[in-house]
């Protein structure tokens, strides 16, 4: 079983990717690949994004939703889950707006993702291309998700940049 973390910016194709990768490895196994959602419907707009990604998912997939307690789910998953996390950087959002413990989060998150017996693609976003963010909340949020993805990177097995729907391979 192997971890494998998909970065990409906006609209990159990263979630696709995983859910292409996790298809493929569940068709193999016999089993419905997992959708771990970080997602939170707060209003109708992202209401109707949830909802689109479920379509575009199909019938196929189970769903579980884990907006604030990503580690425990991870820490549920078998050596025969196939599953994708979408995504990290909104799990982060959700720990960082709810005044969470972030430093006891990530680090009880890295401790499940290292020893999950799963096939799994964890999402994330890679915002540390972008402008500079001009508040404190905005700068700290970009921060905490570069320091995120390095914590992640260094348990995966194997890690990828998506950019216009392309891979790249990244490697140490």
């Amino acid at each position: 079983m192997a971890i494998t973390l998909v970065l990409g910016g906006a609209r990159s194709g990263k979630s696709g990717y995983a859910q292409r990768q996790a298809e493929l490895a569940a068709s193999v196994s016999g089993r419905p690949p997992l959708m771990i959602a970080t997602a939170e419907a707060f209003d109708d707009e992202m209401r109707d994004r949830i909802d689109r990604h479920r379509a575009e998912r199909g019938g196929d997939w189970r769903t579980l939703e884990a907006p604030l307690h990503l580690a425990a789910a991870v820490r549920d998953l078998t050596a025969d889950d196939v599953a994708v996390i979408d995504c990290l950087t909104l799990w982060l959002s959700n720990q960082m707006l709810g005044d969470h413990d972030l430093s006891a989060a990530v680090d009880d998150l890295t401790a499940a993702l290292a020893s999950c017996p799963a096939s799994l693609w964890v999402v994330s976003n890679e915002v540390g291309w972008s402008l500079v963010p001009d508040n404190a909340l905005g700068r700290r949020f970009r921060d905490e998700a570069g320091r995120l993805n390095q914590r992640i990177a260094a348990v995966a097995d194997s890690a990828c940049l998506i950019v216009a729907g392309l891979k790249l391979d990244l490697h140490t």
